[in-house]
């Protein structure tokens, strides 16, 4: 045994092996020395973090004025001329897209700023409406007989207040504008007192209802 041990000691001790060692030694100092060593990041400064949320902030509300004036916009009922449809306080989402590609269609909610003839009694031309479409170009309208008659063919119209208590001669609805009246007919200050509307007065088709709660849904 002690031969042996002799043996390897004196193998452990040779040049050749302690040559190996150093070499390997070298080669794993010459690896390490090859790896590029990550770079410490500065820490941004107070005005370059003011920056850049500012920047954040700018983006925001660019998005949010470009939504809001050309895709959709929340608004608030502040009467009753459309109960019992929508009850005053309602918040209502009113998208823009849709009429960009189609017409508007009878029976859908809208809203629009005043034309000309509600100017001058006195409305802001920035002022909102809401009210229900009723007839739409070439088409026919008239109220007899607590009816509305759309082209000479009374509507059943399970969304209003109450039957109308006044009389209107049928008129036809010009081109490019449209008819409208509030789904509370008798408190309703729409085209059956100031006329037709023109569809370039159109802010926007009233889609949904997210206020109040018990009553989302669309509109």
């Amino acid at each position: 045994m002690t031969v042996e041990k002799e043996k390897l000691a004196a193998t452990n001790n040779s040049p050749e092996l302690a040559k190996a060692k150093a070499d390997a030694e070298k080669v794993g100092e010459s690896k390490l020395a090859e790896q590029p060593q990550q770079p410490t990041k500065p820490n941004p400064s107070f005005w370059q973090q003011t920056r850049e949320n500012l920047q954040i902030i700018v983006i925001a509300l660019a998005l949010a004025f470009f939504i809001r004036s050309f895709v959709a916009e929340p608004r608030y009922i502040p009467s009753d001329s459309m109960l019992p449809t929508l009850e005053v306080g309602d918040r209502l989402v009113v998208e823009k897209i849709s009429y960009l590609f189609r017409a508007p269609a009878n029976g859908e909610v809208i809203v629009f700023s005043p034309p000309p003839q509600l100017q001058i009694q006195g409305y802001a031309p920035d002022q909102a409406f809401i009210k229900r479409i009723i007839g739409t170009a070439g088409q026919t309208v008239a109220v007899q007989g607590e009816k509305v008659y759309l082209n000479n063919t009374p509507l059943e119209e399970d969304y209003i207040a109450e039957a109308p208590e006044y009389q209107m001669a049928p008129v036809r609805v010009p081109g490019d504008q449209l008819f409208v009246m509030g789904d509370n007919r008798n408190n309703s200050n729409d085209s059956h007192i100031w006329g037709f509307l023109p569809k370039q007065n159109l802010v926007g088709h009233a889609c949904f209802r997210f206020w109040p709660l018990s009553r989302i849904g669309r509109v």
